[in-house]
């Protein structure tokens, strides 16, 4: 009985664990349609006399790539410095805006290929295995020009902040997960990601 109740235990939770993801995005779809997509419809089709679904949605992308843009440049930088200069004033609003910023800094690592790979090493003590990233590469001029990888090691669940450590290749291990899986794995404590070395 307790290994039937053990084994039900297990894959009931297992179960959740897998309708989570979908639970959010259909919940993240429903607030989009609802609290956007519909009122923007709404406000179009009062002053143009059309409409059509998904419309809503469709501006919100513009209006986000438009947002990129302004941000790319110097102008839409120094505003952004600003909006955050005055939020920090602001207890409440300071930490969630923080929250929000180390997030979207998080999401833009990949996009901006500061990580070469994704690796294991040894850490702390012989037969600890930790998730790195190699951020570069030194050659070692006294040591027969020996390649070292520079490797920055997260903290989980915050990948923006960590330790550097330089290691040689030999001392590194190729788990065969991309930068995405890895990161994955750290935003989520080791919740999420790859169950397996390749």
């Amino acid at each position: 009985m307790k290994i039937f109740v053990s084994h039900l235990k297990k894959h009931i939770f297992r179960g959740l664990v897998a309708i989570i993801p979908l639970a959010l995005t259909y919940f993240a779809i429903m607030f989009l349609y609802s609290t956007i997509d519909q009122r923007i419809v709404g406000i179009i089709r009062n002053i143009f006399g059309f409409s059509f679904p998904g419309l809503g949605i469709f501006l919100l992308l513009i209006l986000l790539y438009i947002l990129g843009i302004i941000v790319s440049n110097v102008v839409g930088k120094q505003i952004f410095k600003l909006l955050e200069k005055i939020t920090d004033r602001i207890p409440l609003i300071r930490t969630t805006y923080k929250v929000g910023q180390q997030l979207g800094v998080t999401l833009s690592l990949p996009e901006k290929n500061i990580f070469k790979k994704a690796v294991l090493v040894e850490y702390l003590k012989p037969g600890i295995w930790t998730v790195g990233f190699i951020t570069g590469i030194i050659i070692d001029r006294s040591s027969n020009n020996e390649k070292l990888f520079k490797v920055f090691v997260p903290t989980p669940p915050n990948p923006t902040s960590g330790t550097m450590v330089i290691v040689r290749e030999a001392e590194t291990r190729d788990p065969g997960w991309s930068i995405e899986e890895a990161l994955y794995a750290i935003l989520s404590a080791g919740i999420i990601g790859p169950e397996e070395l390749r």
